[in-house]
């Protein structure tokens, strides 16, 4: 009879534990890895670094010791705040920046899309451009409402290689500052939500990012009409943020890489692809080490490790600081200090030519 019992106990006990397993959902599915390999956090870049991505949306009035003490620890020289916007509000954080870090922070200008398909919309944004670029601003940063969101005084949606824009980017070219822009998502978010999907509970969790082939335009589509405007504008010079979401395909990004000379890419929320590649997107690296910026997007100083051990170093199997973007992990690339310092600083300066050479190593 005793042992009647415990083996009822010892079912009950497995039908407990089955079913706990069987209710528990994957967002809560996060082991701990038991796996014990060399390796170490890396909170400080080997080199001065460029954030290319950036968003300050206060730096009018901020206090900057704030951002400056966290760029300090992790040795980031200069960080490109590409939120400006225009007018007013960009002379403002020029202003503020002038009075107390001059050398440390760099501030592109945005353009207002409300009115295109007005009479002389064009002519009026090309020359309030020229001004915020005459009253400091280094670039333009182009936000992923062109092409999802902003639309025309018909209504109808604005492509990205939309002609009117042309004065812009032509405007770009003529007074030599570069042009960041970020189109579409990544494909996933166009993809059926299902067990399939990588990014399936970044959508469960942010439903609104979901997208569909009219929700406002297939995904291919949005990023063809990109790399037409590339093409149709050679002496403009762009960066394509997210690596244009190729990322996770290096041999098509490679192509357009040759087939665009004028193009280049920043690496901006998008590590956990590379981090899960590391022969391969070592090898790219190497290959275009000449069209490829660091930048980070969101300013989450806790995050920036993570980018600085996929790059610097040859660690195995390490955390990703986001499940619902990557539920993988981590590999170095243990990319060339040459390398480092091209991707870190050297292409930076080269589209950015005002920024401070003070900063860097005199060596090179």
């Amino acid at each position: 009879m005793k042992n009647i019992f415990s083996l009822m106990a010892c079912c009950m006990l497995t039908t407990a534990i089955s079913q706990e397993t069987l209710e528990m959902g994957f967002e809560e599915y996060n082991p701990i890895p038991t796996l014990v390999v060399p390796g170490e956090e890396v909170p400080r870049a080997k080199f001065p670094f460029v954030d290319i991505h950036s968003h300050q949306f206060r730096m009018a009035d901020q206090d900057l010791s704030e951002l400056v003490a966290p760029m300090d620890r992790m040795n980031m020289a200069v960080m490109v705040n590409l939120s400006g916007r225009s007018g007013e509000n960009l002379e403002r954080m020029i202003k503020n920046i002038a009075s107390h870090y001059p050398n440390r922070f760099v501030v592109f200008a945005n353009v207002d899309f409300q009115g295109v398909g007005n009479p002389g919309w064009a002519e009026a944004a090309a020359a309030q451009l020229e001004k915020d670029v005459k009253n400091g601003a280094r670039g333009l940063k182009i936000y992923k409402s062109l092409g999802l969101r902003n639309r025309d005084v018909s209504g109808k949606r604005i492509a990205v290689d939309d002609p009117r824009l042309d004065p812009i980017w032509e405007t770009c070219a003529a007074l030599k500052i570069p042009v960041l822009i970020h189109s579409a998502d990544p494909k996933s978010f166009w993809d059926p939500m299902d067990s399939k999907n990588e990014r399936w509970l970044e959508l469960k969790t942010r439903p609104n990012r979901k997208r569909s082939d009219t929700d406002p335009a297939p995904w291919e589509q949005i990023i063809a009409e990109q790399h037409n405007m590339f093409k149709k504008h050679p002496n403009t010079l762009f960066i394509n943020a997210h690596m244009g979401w190729f990322a996770n395909d290096l041999a098509r990004l490679s192509a357009l890489l040759e087939e665009i000379p004028n193009m280049y890419v920043g690496i901006g929320a998008i590590i956990a692809e590379l981090g899960r590649q590391p022969k391969n997107a070592r090898a790219f690296f190497i290959r275009y080490q000449d069209r490829i910026l660091f930048g980070k997007d969101s300013w989450q100083p806790d995050e920036f490790p993570t980018y600085f051990r996929v790059l610097e170093s040859d660690d195995e199997y390490f955390p990703y600081y986001k499940k619902y973007h990557a539920f993988w992990a981590m590999y170095g690339l243990d990319l060339p200090d040459e390398v480092l310092k091209k991707v870190y600083y050297k292409n930076a300066i080269k589209l950015i030519p005002s920024i401070d050479l003070s900063l860097f190593p005199t060596d090179g």
